[in-house]
């Protein structure tokens, strides 16, 4: 290790290793604390909600288009490599400008404070959790700061009398005499600090701090709530789900499956931390432009007459040729059941849902009352809604982007009008409509794959929920189209899967795809991004086939 500096500082570097440890034991504290509270209140999934919420529009695609389904993952990583650097120039701060850095860390602390309790369904305690980081973080820091501090050792002492004064010709011989201070004396001697005692507490507060933070994640994930899920027992259906029919799965390896198992089913959405709602505080209000409002309890809602569906989702981030789509069977009760329940008024034209979390939601009121299988959804491919998708109730509604319709954790149904009311995503510049446009996808080959001369199969998958496809067509270098063989579908509501045969020819080839709704639309050439409404174009795939 570098020797102390002459000028009595500390080098940079352990500064440095200060703040990175004090702000360790302080975030790691924060989230067991956040623990006890609520897991939506630690300082990291505070602060990230609210970056969500203010990111614009291109943020958010960009985050999608770079990271997917992991982007809350990306965000976490971002935050957290944001604060070890606000935590280095805070322990650099308090050794060169003391308090600055500690007053860095605690105003850090105050801001995740106010934004937990100011954020939707934030408890009564949601403060705290970042208040006790803040202050753990600024007392750890002035101590680690102060180990790295020259130590000051009191040396005067009472002096004794002073000596007779020597002979004159004693003088010459003497040796020079050392300089005895004083009675009234100051003079100390500074010892330097202790580097070992300033790596052990570091290490430890490191250690301990990341500890925590594994103990308060964990513990994040309400053994409660998973024990509540696990414990329901969906009703059967009233109306069950038409079979798969034969011929829907084609079977063909690296072809997209029919039915997406829940594991692998997308997830995008808001919530940096998935809201955990037990059955027995769940409570949907209905309300707004309707005769009629009311409550609807857990308990209620499974005594209702539950339809099984088959329905496709896409998130309106999904770029030409992406992955944000799955296709499931879910159980619910239909909305146009509910809404005329509540009886909405003759001018109403837009139901806003709301998420327990905050999240709201713009569905236009005709694609909920029409003849469509939008439903309120407690059951997914047989089983309870999973936590990160909605349990125990969420929307469900054919045809339209999940941003104005698949409302997660939903709590809360007001009815009214567009030029009343907008949604999460619609003041942010989006569409606030959204219904799904026409599309296809080249699932086989695989981008960049290499082939061998001769037959081979073009596989993939086609949707535009609530209207249905009627066909799709492939072509080769710029070719003629070649139609495609369907294989059946589920319903219109869902995705298809299609394929063609094509003789490989050894280079480098680009294949395209379009499809027909069974309206007559063909897919349109036009390429557009996903803002504001949903991206379009044609999906195409460069392969490389080899003699």
């Amino acid at each position: 290790m570098a020797a102390n500096r002459s000028d009595g500082r500390a080098p940079a570097l352990l500064t440095w290793i200060a703040g990175v440890a004090a702000v360790l034991l302080a975030a790691g504290l924060g989230e067991l604390a956040a623990m006890v509270v609520s897991p939506s209140s630690s300082p990291v999934a505070a602060i990230g909600a609210a970056l969500i919420d203010v990111a614009p529009p291109w943020a958010k695609d960009s985050a999608i288009a770079l990271f997917g389904t992991a982007d809350k993952i990306a965000l976490v990583v971002g935050i957290a490599l944001a604060m070890l650097v606000l935590a280095a120039l805070a322990g650099w701060l308090q050794a060169r400008r003391p308090p600055w850095g500690v007053v860095v860390i605690a105003l850090f602390g105050i801001t995740g404070a106010i934004v937990a309790a100011t954020r939707p369904g934030a408890g009564a305690l949601a403060w705290l959790p970042s208040l006790v980081a803040g202050a753990v973080g600024a007392v750890s820091l002035w101590l680690l700061v102060r180990l790295l501090q020259p130590a000051r050792a009191d040396t005067a002492r009472t002096a004794p009398a002073p000596a007779p004064a020597p002979a004159p010709a004693e003088r010459a011989s003497a040796e020079p005499a050392t300089p005895v201070a004083g009675p009234t004396s100051d003079l100390r001697a500074t010892q330097p600090p202790s580097r070992r005692a300033f790596f052990a507490w570091a290490g430890a507060a490191a250690a301990a701090g990341i500890l925590a933070a594994v103990v308060g994640v964990r513990g994040a994930t309400s053994a409660t709530v998973a024990a509540v899920r696990r414990a329901v027992k969906l009703p059967q259906p009233a109306a069950a789900a038409s079979a798969v029919p034969a011929g829907a799965e084609l079977d063909i390896a690296g072809l997209t499956d029919v039915v997406t198992p829940n594991a692998q089913f997308y997830r995008i959405d808001t919530a940096l931390i998935v809201p955990e709602v037990d059955t027995a505080d769940w409570r949907l209000r209905v309300h707004g432009m309707v005769a009629n409002e009311f409550e609807l309890t857990w308990d209620e809602l499974l005594a209702l007459p539950l339809e099984e569906s088959w329905t496709t989702l896409t998130c309106v981030s999904n770029e030409v040729g992406g992955n944000l789509i799955g296709n499931a069977r879910w159980l619910g009760y239909p909305l146009r059941e509910l809404l005329a329940r509540a009886r909405p008024t003759a001018d109403a034209d837009m139901v806003l849902s709301r998420s327990i979390d905050g999240f709201t939601a713009s569905t236009p009121l005709e694609a909920l009352t029409d003849d469509r299988n939008a439903i309120l959804a407690v059951g997914m491919n047989g089983e309870p809604l999973p936590l990160e998708h909605g349990f125990p109730v969420r929307m469900v509604v054919p045809g339209l982007y999940g941003y104005v319709s698949a409302t997660k954790w939903v709590v809360d149904l007001e009815v009214t009008r567009f030029d009343r009311a907008t949604a999460y995503w619609t003041t942010r510049g989006w569409s606030e409509r959204g219904p799904i446009k026409l599309q296809s996808r080249i699932d086989v080959p695989r981008k960049g794959q290499g082939l061998k001369a001769g037959e081979v199969v073009i596989a993939g998958v086609a949707w535009q929920q609530h209207v249905g496809v009627e066909g799709v067509e492939v072509r080769i270098d710029e070719g003629e189209w070649m139609p495609a063989a369907l294989a059946a579908a589920i319903s219109d509501d869902t995705w298809v899967q299609w394929s063609v045969p094509w003789t490989a020819t050894p280079g480098d080839h680009v294949i395209q795809c379009r499809a027909t709704s069974t309206t007559g639309e063909v897919q349109t050439e036009d390429t557009a991004p996903p803002a504001p409404d949903g991206a379009s174009g044609w999906h195409w795939r460069t392969v490389s086939v080899f003699d």
